[in-house]
Parts: structure tokens; C-alpha cells; sequence
């Protein structure tokens, strides 16, 4: 029988080739990505991280039993004091300080994208939760094993970048949320099932027009 997590990946094949196919993403890649592009989407996905670590919180919080509990206050820990600290090192690079990236304002996109996630996860169930935060880790994973595989991790720039989500660790966690998925969806009626599926949907959509957001430096419209 197929896992539910199989059923998502199938249906969701030409939203999920689009977010591959981006041209940020294949600039990236192949090392043309013009750097202020890549600027402008670290500070943006710096301020989406603090927001997708509430929703680690809000997993623990409704989690049922302790191991789920421990899993995600490990997954919040990590976000927190690992990834974010990641990148502030990485923006450096950029030319971005500390003060920069905890000054800095979200744009209509991140806001969109990360008030959707915590709307579901603060309204729903745990499985629409998950359902939320899946498309972000399952698809940095495989876009880092695609661009590790094609291009190599050794981009002064990229290549930090591919290293870190094409990563075994990143992958566990990645394969982790998967497994949940698939456990919090067995049983249930269809449609919830369909729920799950348009919500999980959603978020895909939205890893889209973040690139996209990132590639094209889209704020709020200027009123002069």
C-alpha cells in the first residue's frame, strides 16, 4: 500500500519539478546567481526561520507522547541555535551583519508564507502541521542532493549553501518529518486526507514564490 508521504510526492510531481527548475535555484547550481539575489534571500529566510521554529514549539505542544515531544524540541533547538546561527555566519559573507538580518523586514511573501503555516499550526492538527512544514525540509533536501550531485558542494558562495541540505543530519530530520507524516495520516478518512494534501500543496506553492520573491528582490510596492 502506499505511504501517504509516496501519494503527496506523486501527485505533487509538476509544482515540485517547478520549485527544482527555478532559475534561482539552477543559478545556484551552476554558480551564476548574481550574489545580491542571494543576499536578499538570506536575510528573507533568515526571518522565515524564526517563524518556522515556532512551528517545532507548537509540534511539541501537541504532540501525544514524549518521544514526538523530545523530537521536536529538538528540531526548535537546533533551528535556533544551529541553522540560524549558520546563516548568520554565511550572511557575512554577503556582507550582511548581525544587526542587519535583526533589523530587517519581512517581505509580503515571507509574511504570507509563514503566517499561513502558523495559522494551520496554531488552528489544526498536529498532522496539518506537519502537513505545513513538510514541503520546506523535504524539498531543500532533494534540491541540495540534486545540486551536490550535479555541481559539487566547492562554490566559494553555493557551495556552503548545497553542503548544509544535502547533508546526512538534514536528510535525517528531512526523512524524520516524512515517517510522521506518513504515521499521523494512517487511518484516517479520505478526506482529511484531502486536507492534508491541499495544505501540503500550499506550502509547496509558497517554496515557489519564495524563490521566485528572492530571484526578483520583491518587497512591499514603494509609495513615492
Amino acid at each position: 500500500m502506499m505511504k501517504f508521504s509516496e501519494r503527496l510526492y506523486e501527485k505533487i510531481q509538476p509544482v515540485w519539478r517547478q520549485n527544482h527548475a527555478h532559475p534561482f535555484v539552477q543559478e545556484m547550481g551552476d554558480g551564476s546567481l548574481d550574489k545580491e539575489k542571494f543576499r536578499f534571500y538570506m536575510i528573507q529566510d533568515y526571518l522565515y526561520l524564526i517563524d518556522y521554529a515556532k512551528l517545532f514549539a507548537l509540534g511539541a505542544v501537541k504532540a501525544t507522547d514524549l518521544k514526538t515531544m523530545g523530537k521536536f524540541a529538538a528540531l526548535l533547538h537546533s533551528t535556533l541555535n544551529e541553522e540560524m546561527e549558520l546563516h548568520r555566519q554565511y550572511a557575512k559573507k554577503f556582507g550582511v551583519s548581525k544587526e542587519e538580518l535583526e533589523q530587517a523586514k519581512p517581505s509580503p511573501i515571507t509574511l504570507a508564507y509563514t503566517h499561513y503555516m502558523l495559522h494551520i499550526a496554531q488552528n489544526g492538527t498536529l498532522a496539518e502541521l506537519v502537513a505545513a512544514l513538510l514541503p520546506c525540509m523535504w524539498s531543500y533536501w532533494e534540491i541540495g542532493k540534486e545540486l551536490s550531485e550535479k555541481s559539487g558542494t566547492d562554490h566559494e558562495f553555493y557551495g556552503e549553501w548545497i553542503a548544509m541540505y544535502s547533508s546526512l543530519e538534514f536528510g535525517e530530520l528531512a526523512t524524520w518529518c516524512m515517517e510522521l507524516m506518513d504515521e499521523l495520516a494512517d487511518g484516517k478518512p479520505e478526506a482529511e486526507l484531502a486536507k492534508l494534501e491541499e495544505i501540503f500543496l500550499n506550502t509547496t506553492r509558497f517554496e515557489y514564490v519564495f524563490w521566485e520573491m528572492a530571484y526578483n528582490n520583491v518587497m512591499w510596492p514603494t509609495h513615492e
